[in-house]
């Protein structure tokens, strides 16, 4: 009876990468020789699922395994036939990286230039630079190229030497037992390189913190969590390598008297009793630093409001402007001497009686005698 790969590691023809790898490990480790010293079945199951894990793990082995069946895609030469020697240690490797987090890394060596970090800057403006735009000056704390060694870390111009523990690599490898452990070179820290006379600034870093000033242009119209790049002024690369960027996060601080909605800036305008009554014309302020008039018409209500086309905030990127919108609160007065309380009651007995200058309180208590009459019914 033919071999079936998927049965052999207990999966389905549909299982994906994820569930072929997860089943493997578990038979890998029930199954590896160092658990079963002196078994024989353990050791042909153990190769036998290093071979299906070997096909069924590449996706190119397994769609060839899956159109041609165990037999035919056997004598293709799919590898399947390989043994568990080479191809099980391979896979075996699989799960070590999973268990200890990759530690082989590729055997990489980290020696070469790297490009130094992004950084970030949070920087807070007023709503009203963020209307105008302008140019500003920041100071930021970064990582710079040592200027006394140039980036090289070394104190003299004999530069770094390859590292004899890791002969360069960055990385070494210890034998335990079945395993082969590849781990960051403790000599040289993965650098793969040893300076032998380290640069005093900078300790053989090639790389020191300072402070630094830029100019950021700050567009019109920029809004709260928007980011200005700022190529090249991150922390300096190691080794030579390109520097990192600074992004700039800006921040609009609250506005005491308007508040944004886009490109829409709103404001809440009081205005005494007597205006919203017999009507008028204020002047309110705009973001540009100058007024405008609005005509507030007779019988005003608060809560009314009034839109100026072209007041509000500039657009990003564009020549066009938001609107402004203006909320009107009416304002009781208050502190009335007796003279004034008088007037006020006379002339709120004589609207009484004329009728019709309260639509909306003369309609709520229409109402409302209504509910109370179905009530006492």
């Amino acid at each position: 009876m033919s071999t079936n790969f998927y049965k052999v590691l207990d999966v389905g023809p549909t299982a994906d990468k994820a569930e072929i790898k997860k089943a493997y490990r578990k038979l890998a480790m029930k199954y590896h020789p160092d658990q079963n010293k002196d078994s024989k079945e353990a050791e042909a199951k153990f190769k036998e699922i290093n071979e299906a894990y070997d096909t069924l793990k590449d996706p190119q082995k397994k769609a060839a395994y899956d159109q041609y069946g165990h037999d035919s895609y056997t004598q293709q030469g799919s590898g399947g036939g390989a043994g568990a020697g080479a191809a099980g240690f391979g896979n075996f490797s699989d799960i070590f990286e999973d268990m200890f987090g990759g530690m082989g890394g590729g055997g990489r060596s980290t020696a070469g230039p790297m490009r130094g970090a992004d950084m970030q800057f949070q920087m807070d403006i007023s709503l009203e630079d963020a209307y105008n735009g302008k140019e500003a000056k920041i100071r930021v704390p970064s990582i710079e190229k040592c200027n006394t060694c140039k980036g090289s870390g070394s104190k003299d111009s004999g530069g770094a030497e390859k590292c004899s523990s890791c002969n360069g690599n960055g990385r070494v490898r210890a034998q335990q037992g079945f395993f082969t452990i590849e781990r960051t070179c403790p000599t040289c820290n993965g650098e793969g390189q040893i300076i032998k006379d380290p640069c005093s600034p900078c300790g053989g870093a090639g790389r020191v913190k300072k402070e630094k000033t830029l100019k950021v242009n700050i567009p019109t119209g920029i809004d709260q969590g928007r980011r200005i790049r700022l190529a090249g002024e991150g922390e300096a690369g190691f080794k030579g390598g390109p520097p990192g960027d600074l992004y700039v996060l800006i921040g609009v601080k609250s506005h005491k008297f308007f508040k944004r909605d886009g490109a829409n800036l709103h404001c809440r305008i009081p205005i005494p009793m007597t205006t919203a009554v017999i009507g008028s014309s204020i002047e309110v302020p705009t973001i540009d630093g100058k007024k405008s008039k609005v005509k507030i018409p007779e019988g005003t209500q608060t809560g009314q409001q009034f839109r100026l086309k072209g007041k509000g905030m500039t657009v990003l990127k564009s020549s066009t402007h938001g609107d402004m919108f203006i909320e009107i609160y009416v304002e009781t007065p208050v502190n009335l001497d007796k003279k004034q309380k008088k007037i006020i009651q006379d002339l709120g007995d004589t609207l009484q009686k004329a009728g019709k200058h309260s639509p909306e309180s003369d309609g709520f208590f229409t109402k409302m005698k209504d509910i109370w009459s179905d009530l006492k019914d």
